[in-house]
């Protein structure tokens, strides 16, 4: 955010400044007073399991500028401004929708049920080739992470690439509203939270928000395999944009490599050879959608190749690494049954004569879906993979399937740890290894032990 004084962030917020005299200015918002550096201002938000109320004097102690809060609180030194509201995270919407409504960039926003990160560091590192680019960090894509995105621009960016994610009902179109962008991408319609939607039709309805809130002079950028993208585009009053058909901007020739993947970058008579520093081809995918929009904001395909080449992924997103002369890819951030069929088909596209395991672990969200997505998993497994090591007890339907379907090798363990050591008695030098599964899995685990 742009340098800005505590009256004028009140007076946004709908707050009301209490002590101080108003005149220091803040550029940076923060909820957490363990990051919380001198001169922010702290934001007071409530949870369920925590009331940002209680750190305020810890706040204080920091040196921050003042505090946002909807409560008094007490033994603060007088001199320390507060801006009082009704309701901190209905104040910390307020601010960003006025703050959104300052700024010049072009806004690419994007959802979808995988590959929204890769996605959106593609698309960033696109976009980056020729302009200053603001873009979410982590995977602060919800109701309390997109306003403090859209609060960390500033109007010398030229272009800010943000993601929105849901797992219920209702929250992409306020996400898409406050984002306001001229540029939406939805990158598939898979079975991730499908616990809390029950089809992937429900969830396609929500996912396709996106497309309703953009206007008829904005941009829906969509994948053209996806069985969903004709719906999808009838839903929209902005100009749609088909990636992967023939005659359209699509991939060809790819080669997957030991430092990623190699293709041609094809848009009507050019073709450009083109790098992604990761493999998969879902990867891919999300590149065209990355290299679409880069399109759109006016760069050349071979200044799109260029960012592609450059990306810098989120940690944990097919990351490929040698341990011990293992090649480990950890795509441990999280998963689903979309996810981990790309993550398996991943490996086994990847050069090397040695046995390719998959360390596979719990996935969460999937309701009625869960005995369906396990065992789909496992027949995914066995078509790609030679050893099979399920973690915890709710793989087991995934370890049956794998064994049904023809895996020789299956291993069930317990948990991370028994995984770790179980793998470094059986992988050895120019072996190839996944390891996946979603975050209540701490899947990072077993790569820690294991190296």
């Amino acid at each position: 955010m742009d340098s800005t004084d505590l009256h004028a962030l009140a007076a946004a917020c709908g707050g009301v400044l209490l002590g101080g005299d108003g005149t220091p200015t803040v550029t940076t918002i923060c909820k957490d007073t363990r990051t919380l550096q001198a001169g922010d201002l702290y934001w007071a938000l409530v949870g369920e399991n925590f009331d940002g109320h209680d750190f305020v004097g810890a706040a204080a102690a920091t040196g921050a500028a003042g505090a946002v809060v909807s409560r008094p609180v007490s033994g603060l030194p007088d001199t320390f401004p507060l801006i009082r509201v009704d309701d901190t995270l209905r104040a910390l919407q307020q601010l960003a929708s006025w703050h959104r409504g300052r700024l010049k960039a072009r806004v690419v926003c994007l959802t979808g049920s995988n590959g929204k990160t890769s996605t959106k560091d593609f698309a960033a590192a696109v976009a980056g080739t020729r302009f200053r680019v603001n873009k979410t960090e982590g995977n602060l894509n919800n109701h309390i992470g997109l306003p403090l995105t859209i609060l960390s621009a500033r109007s010398t960016d030229d272009v800010c690439v943000w993601e929105i994610g849901m797992n219920h009902a209702g929250e992409i179109g306020p996400l898409a509203r406050l984002a306001g962008p001229d540029i939406g991408m939805i990158t598939n319609i898979g079975v991730a939270h499908i616990e809390f939607f029950g089809s992937r039709q429900a969830i396609a309805q929500e996912k396709g928000m996106l497309g309703e809130v953009l206007l008829a002079d904005a941009v829906l950028v969509l994948p053209f395999a996806d069985e969903f993208a004709s719906s999808l585009a009838a839903r929209t009053k902005a100009r749609v944009v088909m990636v992967g058909s023939p005659d359209g901007l699509h991939a060809e020739n790819l080669r997957p490599s030991a430092h990623g993947l190699d293709f041609d970058l094809v848009s009507g008579r050019e073709c450009v050879a083109a790098h992604l520093p990761v493999t998969g081809e879902h990867m891919v995918r999300n590149a065209l959608l990355a290299v679409s929009a880069g399109l759109e904001l006016g760069l050349s395909l071979r200044e799109c190749a260029s960012g592609l080449a450059a990306t810098k992924l989120s940690a944990r997103r097919l990351a490929c690494l040698d341990i011990r002369g293992v090649t480990v890819l950890d795509d441990s951030y999280n998963a689903n049954p979309d996810s981990m069929d790309a993550a398996l088909h991943a490996l086994r596209g990847l050069p090397g004569p040695g046995r390719r395991f998959a360390v596979l672990g719990r996935m969460g969200e999937l309701g009625a879906y869960a005995e369906e997505g396990y065992r789909r998993v496992g027949r995914t497994t066995a078509a790609t993979m030679d050893v099979l090591i399920a973690v915890g007890p709710e793989t087991i339907p995934m370890a049956e399937e794998a064994e049904k379907a023809g895996t020789k090798d299956v291993r069930r363990v317990d948990n991370t740890g028994e995984a770790a050591t179980l793998l470094r008695q059986l992988a050895r030098p120019g072996d190839a290894v996944v390891i996946k599964g979603s975050r209540a899995a701490r899947m990072e685990r077993v790569l820690e032990d294991f190296s």
